[in-house]
């Protein structure tokens, strides 16, 4: 952990330097000592104390600075760090200047110049003010922080990103005080939302995916131009093609424009994976998985959107969306799928902002003691109630079908029976939405009786079905009726002309597809990830005769 700070301030570069002296002499092998020949200087050394998320313990001020007096100073630095102990100094008694920092600043303590000796007239004042702050100290921070608004999709993103990406993070209200006070740390206007201050106290305004994910360590960019295989996807699927292709000696590439894990990442417990009796969360699987990709030198590059694919030469050809290229001799698909959204009036304009696609893990806590909707009857809807129900004082599945006996686990289905404030109601439907900035009320309908009613509602999680990611692969590889990429036998007739594709092979030689993206898969995580280990194998066999 960094040391506490002792700040001194004063404008007098004689006086600045043997306060400091004094200090370090008696404090500085526990404390780090920060001195300012002005107001305007301590504050912003102040300012980047805080957004490295350190701690001041004391600050001794001058009064009678010129530009800014000690009461002045101490009044704005109060702001940054409102429980670090405050002295003023003076040359004198000033009587006017006691009283004034008595009542604006909660003065601690005034002292008169000069203090020697140090040991008799400065340190036993020293000493009682740390002993006082280290009952209440200002709690460091090394964690990425967020600031931004509660109902704020944007600020809902981030989060998401740095909860999948395993950053540390604390996300903090524009309105609350240490919001207000972090957002005064970095000089950022609370108009401009939301604000990221990574761990090192840098401050990134209204800031993009791929600029939080490079301040905060993730890799963004490829170090090379051509790899053996490059994995376009992080979920089962990719991370175990990644593993199997890094541990078997092929220079590994993958990419995900989001986090690893996709939708299994975001699952709260996953209990019927093999290995592991107890059930594992889908966060501490990917975790994991990714952890054992890099051992073996595979490169994962986040926040890299892959928007066209193509051959030239011998090697195909991966296009991002800020135009720049990486190749490979081989290529596998794993970009998996997303959930549908529901097409309700009012609904679409509340997304991020009430109305979530998927788990949101990040929201969980948010939901203390209130009623959650979730909409969906398979697995992952089952898996995502079950964890709400750890928080909200009420969680309600909405589900059109009859009963969860079609779609869902029977595990899950008896472990949802088991929990009092899980309410199941089939046969039901979302069919409305309103509210002032945020979802606050939806309209249900009963399928059978086609009675409606209205419900306040401000959390609503979808889990209605999957759609492929492969609108960038219209033209290149074939495709079913609903998107998903075809493979192998499933090919039509002819795909491949010169020899018949390999099982996960796609229309394109070398390129393979895994999991929920490829149609006729078991939407299932241990079949992705034997799929993506089934595939390196192929990648191998393609290498070798092509």
């Amino acid at each position: 952990m960094p040391r506490p700070v002792i700040l001194t301030v004063d404008d007098d570069p004689g006086v600045s330097r043997a306060v400091a002296r004094d200090l370090r002499r008696e404090y500085g092998e526990h404390h780090r000592i920060v001195r300012a020949d002005s107001g305007e200087a301590a504050l912003e050394a102040l300012r980047e104390i805080a957004l490295r998320g350190e701690q001041v313990a004391v600050m001794l001020a001058d009064q009678r600075m010129p530009r800014m007096t000690g009461v002045e100073f101490l009044e704005r630095a109060m702001d940054l760090f409102p429980r670090a102990r405050r002295v003023l100094l003076t040359a004198y008694a000033d009587t006017e200047a006691a009283i004034t920092a008595i009542n604006v600043v909660d003065l601690d303590h005034y002292l008169l110049k000069p203090w020697d000796p140090p040991e008799e007239k400065l340190y036993p004042v020293v000493d009682q003010l740390l002993e006082a702050w280290r009952r209440a100290p200002d709690r460091p921070s090394t964690d990425t922080r967020v600031i931004g608004h509660r109902w704020s999709a944007r600020s809902y993103e981030l989060r998401d990103l740095l909860a999948r990406n395993q950053v540390p993070f604390r996300f903090h209200l524009a309105d609350d005080p240490e919001g207000a006070r972090l957002l005064e740390a970095a000089g950022c206007d609370v108009e401009r939302l939301p604000v990221v201050i990574t761990g090192d106290g840098h401050a990134l305004v209204e800031p993009t995916d791929a600029e939080v994910a490079e301040r905060v360590g993730l890799s963004t960019h490829a170090t090379a131009e051509l790899y053996d295989l490059a994995v376009v996807g992080g979920g089962p699927g990719g991370l175990g093609a990644a593993v199997y292709g890094g541990s078997e000696g092929l220079r590994t590439v993958l990419v995900e424009s989001l986090a690893t894990g996709g939708q299994a990442g975001t699952s709260s417990r996953i209990e019927n994976y093999l290995g592991f009796p107890d059930g594992v969360s889908g966060s501490q699987l990917t975790d994991r998985a990714r952890r054992q990709a890099v051992k073996f030198g595979v490169e994962v590059l986040t926040t890299r959107t892959v928007t066209g694919l193509g051959v030239r030469g011998g090697v195909r050809v991966l296009t991002f969306d800020d135009g720049s290229e990486i190749a490979a001799h081989a290529v596998v698909l794993a970009t998996g799928v997303s959930y549908r959204t529901l097409d309700v009036p009012g609904l679409t304009e509340f997304a991020g902002e009430g109305v979530f696609y998927g788990a949101a893990t990040t929201e969980a806590p948010l939901c203390a003691q209130e009623v959650v909707y979730v909409v969906g009857g398979a697995n992952s809807a089952g898996q995502a109630a079950m964890n709400f129900s750890r928080y909200a004082s009420r969680v309600v599945m909405l589900v059109r079908g009859g009963s969860l006996e079609a779609s869902m686990s029977h595990y899950l289905i008896e472990q949802i029976a088991g929990v009092e404030h899980i309410e199941v109601r089939t046969g039901t439907e979302v069919v409305g939405a309103e509210g002032d900035g945020h979802l606050q009320k939806l309209t249900l309908r009963d399928r059978g009786s086609g009675t409606e009613e209205v419900v306040d509602g401000q959390w609503l999680f979808v889990f209605i079905g999957a759609q492929p990611r492969t609108d960038w692969l219209d033209g290149v590889v074939a495709r079913d009726d609903r998107g998903f990429v075809l493979t192998g036998p499933d090919l039509p007739s002819g795909s491949n002309p010169d020899r018949e594709p390999l099982h996960l092979e796609t229309s394109l030689p070398g390129v393979f597809a895994v999991g929920d993206v490829r149609g006729g898969s078991v939407k299932r995580v241990a079949s992705a990830v034997g799929e993506g280990a089934m595939a390196v194998s192929l990648v191998h066999r393609w290498l070798e005769n092509r």
